[in-house]
């Protein structure tokens, strides 16, 4: 039991400091439209790795084909309402539709 509370807490913690946010540029220059590959390096991969891989024991899933168990829609919703240990509004809006429609494609 001890185990599983002090994992949680880890956990937590990781996720709050990967929440912090800067000023950066996510956007496409030239289209004006979100860059879902930087807005995921920025805002995601802290926790779900560079490589989609995943960590933290389970806490936070493998990414890699998770466009074959969700819908595009359903992956923006754990994007803006968040899901188990991850906490949502990490994107909202446009930055979420675009990471959302970047990952559906990863099968």
């Amino acid at each position: 039991m001890k185990k599983k509370l002090l994992g949680l807490l880890i956990g937590t913690s990781i996720v709050l400091a990967a929440c912090g946010g800067g000023g950066d540029d996510t956007k496409d220059t030239a289209s004006s439209k979100p860059d879902p590959e930087k807005l995921f390096q920025q805002k995601c991969s802290s926790c779900h790795g560079a490589d989609l891989k995943g960590g933290g024991g389970g806490a936070f899933p493998d990414l890699t084909q998770v466009g074959s168990r969700l819908s595009k829609d359903e992956i923006e919703t754990v994007i803006v309402n968040g899901r188990n240990a991850m906490p949502k509004g990490q994107l909202t809006g446009d930055d979420a539709k675009a990471v959302a429609g970047w990952l559906a494609e990863k099968k």
